[in-house]
């Protein structure tokens, strides 16, 4: 063997050494034994192991696969409204879902709508009472499987295209336990706290003209702890933890003419560290009601404008979400089709779908960044499966998707993306969405950029986009001057709606992107983070919403 062949060869040993430090091999120093010390994850095996050697209804299939998933929940909420408390809840539960696929890997009983039943599960950790909530759950889960499968057996007899891809994916089942979690706080630290900041308007000598016009002044502390326990007929034991805390504060009035107007602020993160100081979180509180009254006396937006806007990185953060993060995920197909995947980038594959400078990943391991916690983050998904980085948009076309256990064409392996909500069954979503921009501009820059195409096109004004609320409808808009003196003043206007922003608008619209990303946590059906910079479009829609206008309250409120 010459030397070259030689160099070769140690490099593929090399590799291969490193692919299997980074495999779930890597997981294997923790073995059953250690998972039974665990009186919730014992009692979910020895149960495990019954119904998989016993469980099978004469003359009907055997199950292939059996999953059983305990989450167990604390969650603590406390609320205050105008500096007065209205009441906090502690809640404990746990909740059993069990999962039961007939048939095999290629074709199984699994279906669109979910698969699977849900249990409550003993608190106290007794093994038969925790063992006789899983038997149930295992029972109806093992039916309806078995009528599924029969149903499906039956649709494929009547359509003419194969399914693409197997029904569920062979994946190496890993043994990972990590610490459980739990809440430790001060509830009447908060609740002391969330009544402070919802009423620290009320006293601010700076807020006189704005006291009387807010409707509704609310602070919210929401904390939630969840430990997962999944065990699985393929060998799977994972216990995993996560925590989540949330302040948040709304505010509202009304316009003159009627117009609901709100504001809004929340800090978010996975350890109390992460959360604003009160004093910090006072004065966005405060100054949320100051920017009430400004946004109350502030005109109409111009009936309809169409032209460069320039999104703000938080508000970037939010159109991502919406249009992007559902989007790259991979959901199969209907049956009898052709189709890799549904949503809007189903054909997507290997395409354009964002502009050459920018690129999209998908890191699951991606923690913190700028010492803030980042809520998406995980070790394991939903269905066992370590997670993966993936790399989802490169140049601006897409080149991956997220994959769970159902495959779809060209994708086989789960990449580790299978996540699912509070007893609901796993599905591909995003954990930490990273989208980046090759050569990204200054904040000064963009404003630069974006009045020169005004100036190009003879636009009299320009728009910039602050924050956005629920549907993509600007919360904070400003409208940008471009003639004499007063070019590049902002002016905040109310009463907007976008139209034409959507995938395309996104694929041909956008001309720049910023450097500095906005980090934006999600905690919704599963925790989930955006990071991405600012963007200026080329050409969107501005309207007037003309939206129907309450009448105001007769009367004046008590402030």
């Amino acid at each position: 063997m010459n030397r070259n062949r030689i160099i070769v060869f140690i490099s593929s040993i090399l590799v291969a050494f490193a692919a299997v430090a980074a495999s779930p091999v890597a997981f294997a120093q923790q073995n059953r034994a250690e998972a039974e010390k665990d009186p919730v994850l014992k009692a979910m095996l020895t149960e495990l192991d019954r119904n998989r050697d016993q469980l099978q209804l004469k003359g009907f299939e055997k199950p292939f696969f059996i999953q059983y998933r305990i989450e167990d929940i604390e969650d603590y909420q406390t609320r205050a409204d105008f500096g007065a408390s209205v009441g906090e809840g502690h809640r404990h539960q746990r909740l059993a879902r069990v999962t039961v696929r007939v048939g095999d890997y290629k074709i199984d009983s699994s279906t669109s709508r979910g698969d699977g039943s849900v249990q409550l599960a003993a608190l106290d950790n007794d093994p038969l009472a925790l063992r006789a909530g899983l038997w149930q759950a295992t029972d109806q889960a093992y039916k309806a499987a078995l009528s599924a499968y029969a149903r499906k057996q039956a649709e494929l007899k009547q359509v003419q295209t194969p399914p693409q891809q197997d029904d569920f994916s062979r994946e190496t089942p890993v043994i990972s336990l990590e610490e459980p979690t739990h809440l430790q706080l001060d509830s009447a630290m908060w609740l002391k706290r969330v009544c402070d900041s919802s009423g620290e308007f009320r006293t601010d000598p700076t807020l006189k003209d704005s006291q009387s016009i807010v409707q509704y002044a609310t602070t919210v502390f929401h904390a939630r702890s969840v430990n997962t326990y999944l065990v699985s007929s393929e060998g799977a034991i994972v216990r995993k933890g996560t925590i989540s805390y949330e302040e948040s504060f709304a505010v509202g009035t009304q316009a003159a003419d009627g117009m609901h107007l709100d504001r809004s602020y929340s800090s978010s993160g996975a350890t109390l560290a992460d959360l604003d100081p009160a004093e910090a979180f006072n004065k966005h509180a405060v100054g949320l009601v100051a920017s009430l009254a400004e946004l109350r006396k502030a005109p109409l937006v111009d009936e309809e404008y169409h032209g460069p806007v320039l999104f703000s990185a938080d508000a970037a953060s939010d159109a991502i979400h919406e249009l992007i993060a559902s989007a790259v995920t991979a959901v199969r197909p209907e049956m009898g089709t052709e189709a890799r995947t549904k949503g809007p980038f189903a054909s997507s594959y290997h395409a354009r779908v964002l502009p050459d400078f920018l690129d999209v990943v998908d890191d699951p391991s991606l923690r913190t960044l700028k010492g803030k916690s980042l809520l998406g983050a995980y070790k394991i998904d939903d269905e066992g499966v370590p997670a993966q980085t993936v790399k989802l948009i490169a140049d601006g076309k897409l080149e991956n998707y997220l994959i769970g256990r159902e495959p779809v064409r060209d994708f086989p392996k789960s990449n580790g993306h299978g996540r699912a909500p509070l007893t609901g069954p796993a599905r591909p979503a995003i954990s930490v969405l990273d989208v980046t921009a090759h050569q990204g501009l200054t904040e000064a820059e963009l404003d630069q950029k974006l009045l020169a195409i005004a100036k190009d096109r003879g636009l009299k004004s320009v728009y910039y986009i602050e924050t956005l609320g629920p549907d993509l409808t600007p919360r904070l808009l400003y409208r940008i001057s471009t003639e004499g003196a007063s070019a590049g003043k902002r002016e905040l206007v109310r009463g907007a709606a976008l139209d034409d922003l959507d995938q395309r608008a996104l694929r041909s619209g956008v001309v720049a992107a910023g450097k500095e990303p906005f980090i934006a946590n999600y905690d919704g059906l599963v925790p989930e983070t955006i990071l991405a910079p600012a963007l200026l479009f080329d050409d969107v829609t501005i309207h007037r919403a003309n939206e129907k206008n309450d009448k105001l309250p007769f009367y004046p409120p008590p402030l």
